[in-house]
């Protein structure tokens, strides 16, 4: 997925830019960005504010849910998986630093980047003792949010295997690359996250839900046949003999003798 116009910004919150400008959002529509697929929280009680980096982030090809409060967070957190956590420290409820705390006592290995409006360097200091992996000022730029946001998924995704292999498939989750018997394969943004779940399963029934939880974001309609329409469509870009099965019922898996989809 790629990030082409300002403009396409802009509409999504019917042109009203001071939403963006708060952000200094225009860097990331300046020109194409490229993105490996995540999930992330963010966790920010200012709607407009949210609101704008969730869809800037989308647009970057990260998907992104949204709490207000600390609550909304932590019952979110507990409920989905996400890559990375976007924590406002001032938020009402349970605060970003007792988020933060939360994360860290779940012995989680999900990364936290703190927004706040301080610069003092011993807030700073406090929110990285609390567990912080980064730290952004407001005002920022989308453009180092998302850059910040790659690095850290980057220094996570280093205790997976960088390369995974299954049924003649080669699929590259740092070079956003797949092979089938040696030949490269063009992915759209979803086919490509659905086919890593699929391969991360390593053989195993993965169902439409769990499809929708990974590759999407909780705003999608549970009811959506995007999923059915993706595998479909990843299937043909795979080219036969079929290396997805369906299980009747159940969901998909990589089939380690490639045949009919069933």
């Amino acid at each position: 997925m790629l990030v082409r116009s300002w403009s396409c910004l802009k509409s999504m919150h019917g042109g009203v830019a001071s939403t963006y400008e708060i952000l200094d959002m225009p860097a990331i529509c300046s020109g194409w960005v490229a993105s490996r697929g995540m999930r992330v929280l963010i966790v920010e009680d200012e709607p407009y504010m949210a609101e704008a980096i969730r869809d800037g982030l989308r647009l970057a090809a990260i998907a992104a849910d949204i709490a207000s409060d600390g609550d909304t967070a932590l019952e979110l957190l507990n409920v989905n998986t996400y890559d990375i956590a976007v924590l406002d420290r001032d938020i009402p409820g349970p605060t970003g630093d007792e988020i933060a705390k939360s994360i860290v006592r779940a012995g989680s290995a999900m990364p936290i980047l703190m927004l706040t409006a301080a610069d003092r360097l011993d807030d700073k200091a406090t929110g990285f003792g609390l567990g912080a992996d980064d730290y952004l000022t407001k005002p920022f730029e989308l453009q180092e949010l998302v850059l910040r946001l790659r690095a850290l998924d980057r220094r996570r995704a280093q205790v997976r295997p960088p390369v995974r292999e299954i049924a003649g498939l080669r699929l590259d989750p740092f070079r956003r690359e797949v092979y089938r018997e040696g030949r490269y394969v063009a992915l759209t943004r979803k086919q490509f996250a659905v086919l890593e779940v699929l391969v991360a399963a390593e053989g195993g029934v993965v169902s439409a839900e769990e499809l929708l939880e990974r590759a999407w974001d909780e705003n999608t309609d549970p009811f959506t046949n995007a999923v059915r329409i993706t595998v479909s469509a990843l299937r043909k870009r795979l080219g036969e003999p079929w290396v997805i099965a369906t299980v009747a019922g159940v969901g998909y898996r990589i089939d380690a003798a490639p045949g009919t989809p069933t």
